[in-house]
């Protein structure tokens, strides 16, 4: 089964495909999409509208896993800006025709590491460790975008841990 987290945002949008076979789970691909901030608000919609089509095509996921939105008290106006991005991203995911499932950081992170109030660096080793990866400059962003995936396999059952 091919697996496909994204942890959306306007200025990184995170994205990590992961395949999950015999117990085990290998990544394909990892990485982030980072449209220019000083483009117009529609132009970096419209780019990582075309990134995402372009992963979907090229990997062919099975299931694409989606970070459910969030508002923080703190930031109120940018939950609107990350409904603008989810909403490009779902519809890439329905002109695929490819299932797609949200999750909550929290549940995600419960699931893997067993706290669901786990820090992003702490999720990054966790992912670094169970998919073996070396490199020093791993995003943070493809990074959880690589715990959705990995998180929603083993809430599946995919005995990955």
């Amino acid at each position: 089964m091919r697996i496909l987290g994204i942890d959306p945002g306007l200025v990184t949008t995170g994205y990590g495909i992961v395949e999950v076979k015999d117990g085990g789970a290998k990544i394909l691909e990892a990485g982030t999409i980072e449209p220019n901030p000083k483009a117009a608000f529609e132009e970096r919609l419209l780019k990582i509208h075309q990134h995402v089509s372009t992963i979907l095509q090229a990997q062919h996921p099975d299931v694409v896993i989606l970070e459910k939105l969030y508002s923080h008290s703190k930031h109120p106006a940018t939950a609107p800006i990350l409904g603008h991005v989810r909403g490009v991203i779902c519809l890439c995911v329905a002109q695929q025709k490819v299932m797609l499932v949200e999750q909550s950081v929290k549940r995600i992170r419960k699931a893997l590491i067993g706290n669901g109030n786990a820090t992003k660096a702490q999720t990054q080793e966790f992912v670094k460790r169970i998919l073996n990866i070396k490199s020093p400059s791993f995003k943070l962003d493809a990074s959880d975008a690589l715990a959705l995936a990995l998180g929603h396999a083993h809430m599946m059952r995919y005995q990955l841990i």
